[in-house]
């Protein structure tokens, strides 16, 4: 039986406004079966909404859409939203990660504005009764083939450019019905569990405050997107 708890709606998962719920209708989704609305949904978290750095990590799923890009945070809410639209339960799971793990992403000369350890997340699934890990939607297809291309002579461990692997070359990220990772290996910290990405960020907040968060807002994420831009148009 699926539990309400992780079906919930929430200020952060909006999944009952137009611009969501029209998404879900107009692709056919509910006709599908749990693996095939999870797969879905996944995919087009993954590679429909390209990686890149939103204003704030607690922005709305539906907010996340109307971006149409996403980190971690953001990509997982809107991940959450579309699939507890579609009866699929699913739950929080809230970490940091090493700042080294942007490098690359974030230009040199932006980095001091990073926290040391930043604030993570992924998504956990209920699929025939397991709890799937899922991160490997933060990485859009095009992006990592730019990564790939650029470390061609990297086969096995890399950290940088968002991306924390044991295989560059082929670090499964596809929704099989089993756990995705493509940060998994820059992880610090567990903050363990949570119903509600709002759950979570009431209780630890987000990576930036004050002066900090007022540049990134409206300076440095625009030229972190820019760069993150230029390195998927490497061989796209």
């Amino acid at each position: 039986m699926k539990s309400n708890i992780y079906l919930k709606k929430s200020n952060v998962l909006d999944y009952d406004t137009p611009l969501i719920t029209d998404l879900i209708k107009n692709r056919g989704r509910n006709s599908l079966d749990d693996f095939e609305k999870i797969g879905a949904a996944y995919s087009f978290v993954k590679d429909e909404i390209k990686f890149g750095y939103n204003s704030r990590d607690d922005i709305s799923a539906s907010f996340v859409l109307a971006d149409g890009y996403g980190q971690c945070n953001t990509k997982g809410t809107l991940l959450m939203a579309l699939l507890r639209a579609l009866d699929i339960p699913c739950r929080f799971h809230g970490f940091t990660i090493e700042k080294s793990l942007q490098k690359g992403a974030i230009p040199n000369y932006i980095m001091w504005l990073a926290p040391e350890f930043i604030i993570h997340s992924q998504v956990e699934v209920l699929f025939e009764d397991n709890w799937i890990n899922l991160e490997g939607f933060i990485i859009d297809d095009s992006y990592l083939k730019s990564i790939q291309s650029k470390f061609k002579n990297v086969k096995n461990n890399f950290c940088g450019y968002g991306i924390a692997t044991k295989c560059l070359l082929d670090p499964q990220v596809e929704w099989s019905g089993k756990d995705t990772f493509i940060q998994k290996e820059g992880i610090q910290d567990d903050f363990g569990i949570f119903n509600t990405p709002d759950e979570f960020y009431e209780k630890y907040g987000t990576n930036l405050s004050g002066i900090k968060n007022w540049l990134y807002k409206n300076v440095i994420r625009h030229l972190i997107n820019k760069n993150v831009e230029s390195i998927r148009k490497l061989i796209n």
